[in-house]
């Protein structure tokens, strides 16, 4: 049960976040919304410990900050990349996967699909297959930064990872 109330908290702040309406006709129909997400959520058996909104605290926004910059870097890289196409050379790269949880597995492959110049092709357990559009690209997967970063959240959630 207080998976479900913290998926609605976090439904509740994240709708008046967004809705900027505070009418109260707008309200009912936020938490009739609301109501019905979680009611959804309960029968499809998607909330429970593993898919706690707030099990990873303030590491999450912390995360989402770094993953941003990171997007960031990656676009000028790609522009970089599209004013001179001699700096594309792509490669298909596989970078071991140290997440412990479904989640962070799916949280590092869909944060190297996001950042511009990679993309998951392959998610195994224990390996990524990505391909990188240039070098600087397959090197950052290569280094590791981001699956260190991904353990770092889910050391938050009290998995066993690493706590840097």
């Amino acid at each position: 049960m207080r998976y479900a109330a913290s998926l609605t908290a976090v439904l509740v702040l994240f709708w008046l976040g967004i809705s900027g309406v505070y009418k109260p006709l707008i309200l009912g129909l936020g938490v009739c919304s609301i109501a019905l997400v979680v009611w959804i959520s309960r029968r499809m058996d998607v909330v429970g410990v593993e898919h706690n909104p707030v099990l990873y605290s303030w590491r999450l926004p912390v995360y989402w900050g770094w993953l941003l910059w990171q997007i960031i870097v990656a676009n000028f890289q790609v522009a970089a990349c599209v004013l001179q196409p001699s700096r594309i050379r792509p490669r298909v790269v596989r970078v071991p996967v140290p997440q412990k949880t479904a989640v962070g597995k799916v949280t590092y492959g869909n944060s190297v699909t996001l950042t511009p110049g990679t993309v998951t092709l392959l998610l195994e357990p224990e390996q990524l297959t990505a391909h990188a559009l240039h070098p600087g690209s397959a090197e950052d997967l290569e280094s590791g930064e981001m699956a260190k970063r991904i353990l770092w959240l889910e050391a938050g959630r009290g998995s066993s990872g690493a706590e840097s």
